[in-house]
């Protein structure tokens, strides 16, 4: 497949001035002369230079990698369509659309952009993390950063102790549960030569709670609307999760939220002061 370093030129300039501040979560300002976004802004929410993108918006720079394109599409707020079509700009082959993508949908994505005010997270099916608000990683830490196996929440569980650390005691026996129930479910679903297979194989070779569990053939444990974090500054914070499915990539929104007044919002307040910094 051919690299049209103009079409891709031309693409990504015309996106970028017709993405408007407010569609990504920023702030307009007073002083704001170009018509859509800045260059340095596009480049902050794609993870790269700005140098780097004013290259390929010339049609100078080099041909960019897969995963540097997957980047500049969630930065973008590219559909599922935009996002092909700047596979084939850059002389790739499009990634496999459906079950599995990690491409986070427009709309998805810009409900997260609105939350930097509440912890909250875009996962896989797996509980495998695609986007963080910045109190969602003053929660349970940058979990997005992840790679391989580690990225399952319900993997890192059995694997990982400074997991089961950020959760209250007294509900690890039932997320043991949950977890291994949700996997069996997911493996069904999925068959054995999904990620879920993978996972249940490597669990089962690791951890001798995951054998015993998955012994038990539990299906259909659901999760408890209240969710109890163990922070390592702020103690115990109880907080309700909302959750907002994507049907057509099997995406979950999850919305951490506490009871106006109790002591966990107030927990939630001090949270915003430990949260790191952004560009959104």
């Amino acid at each position: 497949m051919p690299f049209d370093r103009d079409g891709l030129a031309e693409f990504l300039r015309h996106r970028r001035e017709v993405l408007q501040p407010e569609d990504v979560g920023l702030a307009r300002g007073t002083r704001r002369r170009t018509s859509g976004l800045r260059r340095e802004e596009v480049a902050s929410l794609s993870h790269m230079s700005p140098d780097y993108l004013a290259r390929l918006e010339r049609g100078s720079g080099p041909q960019p990698s897969e995963q540097m394109l997957g980047s500049i599409a969630q930065g973008l707020h590219l559909t599922r369509d935009e996002r092909d079509h700047l596979f084939r700009l850059a002389g790739h082959r499009p990634p496999q659309s459906g079950l599995g993508t990690e491409h986070v949908s427009p709309g998805m994505q810009r409900i997260l952009d609105r939350l930097d005010d509440t912890p909250a997270e875009i996962v896989t099916e797996l509980g495998e993390t695609l986007r963080q608000t910045p109190l969602g990683v003053a929660l349970t830490g940058d979990t997005e950063a992840l790679t391989g196996p580690e990225r399952s929440l319900g993997f890192r569980w059995f694997t990982d102790a400074r997991t089961r650390a950020l959760y209250h005691p007294d509900d690890h026996e039932f997320l043991s549960r949950l977890f291994a129930s949700g996997l069996r479910e997911l493996l069904s679903l999925r068959g054995a030569q999904s990620r879920a297979g993978e996972y249940c194989r490597l669990l089962g070779e690791r951890s001798a709670e995951f054998r015993e569990l998955w012994a038990r053939q539990e299906v259909g444990i659901r999760p408890r609307e209240i969710k109890r974090f163990l922070h390592p500054d702020l103690g115990e914070i109880a907080l309700a999760c909302q959750t907002l499915v994507d049907p057509v990539q099997s995406h979950l929104l999850l919305v951490y939220t506490a009871v106006p007044g109790s002591e966990s919002h107030e927990k939630l307040q001090l949270l915003s002061t430990l949260a790191p910094r952004t560009a959104r």
